[in-house]
Order: C-alpha cells, then sequence, then structure tokens
C-alpha cells in the first residue's frame, strides 16, 4: 500500500530532469550507508515505537501478518537501518511503474516478515536475538552497499 501511494506520488517528481533525480538516489544511497557505518549522524523520521514480543510469540502466522501490516503503514516504524528510507526516495525519484512499486511494497513486506518468522523457528529466541544483534552491524553495511552499487548500476546504464 505504502508503495503505491508513492508510485502516485513520484508522478510530481517527473518535471526534474531523470539524471538530476538519479544522481540524488545514489547520493542518498551513499548518504545511507554513511550514516549505518557510523561516519555521520542524522535523525531519521519515525515513529519509534516497537511491535510487542507478545504479538510474535502469541501466533507467528497471525503476528508476522501484523508485524508486516503495523510496520508497512506506519504504524509502528522502529527503523534501525537507513536502507528503507533509500528505497523509499528511489521510488519517489525514478518514478518506476506501479507494477515496481508493488512488487517493491511486496518485498519489502516479505523481507520483514523473515525476521519474527526466522526468530520463532529457530530453538532459542533469545539466542537467536543475541545472534542478530551481533551481526546487524553488518547486515546493515551490506544492504547499505547493495544499495548504493544496484541504483548506480541500474539508473547509469
Amino acid at each position: 500500500m505504502s508503495a503505491l501511494v508513492l508510485f502516485v506520488v513520484s508522478g510530481l517528481l517527473t518535471p526534474v530532469p531523470e539524471v538530476v533525480r538519479h544522481v540524488l538516489v545514489v547520493a542518498l544511497a551513499v548518504a545511507g550507508v554513511l550514516r549505518d557505518a557510523g561516519v555521520v549522524s542524522f535523525p531519521l523520521p519515525q515513529n519509534a515505537r516497537q511491535v510487542p514480543q507478545d504479538v510474535l510469540t502469541r501466533d507467528v502466522a497471525r503476528g508476522s501478518l501484523q508485524f508486516g501490516f503495523e510496520m508497512g503503514t506506519g504504524v509502528r516504524t522502529y527503523v534501525s537501518a537507513t536502507v528503507p528510507y533509500v528505497l523509499v526516495a528511489a521510488l519517489l525519484l525514478t518514478a518506476p511503474g506501479v507494477l515496481t512499486a508493488a512488487v517493491t511494497g511486496i518485498g519489502f513486506g516479505l523481507g520483514r516478515a523473515i525476521t519474527p518468522t526466522a526468530r520463532h523457528a529457530s530453538a532459542d529466541g533469545e539466542l537467536w536475538d543475541d545472534a542478530l544483534y551481533a551481526r546487524l552491524p553488518v547486515i546493515k553495511l551490506a544492504a547499505g552497499v547493495s544499495a548504493v552499487v544496484v541504483p548506480a548500476v541500474l539508473l547509469f546504464r
């Protein structure tokens, strides 16, 4: 749903020259990587409230859907990485087709649902949380670098 709203709003930016919009996407992605690496610091807009653990432990299927819905609609939007914001900027600035916007939204929702599903599938949720927390900086940087390289390759080929 959010991606479709971004698709509609992106039409307002089409008068800006395409090359300028593409450069902005890559520049924002680089800024995101620098932020996630701790080189620069700036706040991101969010409603910093986490989904309570009991939502995910009561019923994994329903909890995962609720988790995805609340994150995707902005009810709860505590986001630790900058990449989702880069994705929003890319959708706004590149004005993709409606199918691209919808697939992006679905992909984001499925990606967000992987975390609670994997945690539930693990033998020990607390141990899983600790392992994720230890690996989160590397995951964030890898996602950020991908968010720089992929648009740069696709937009400037």
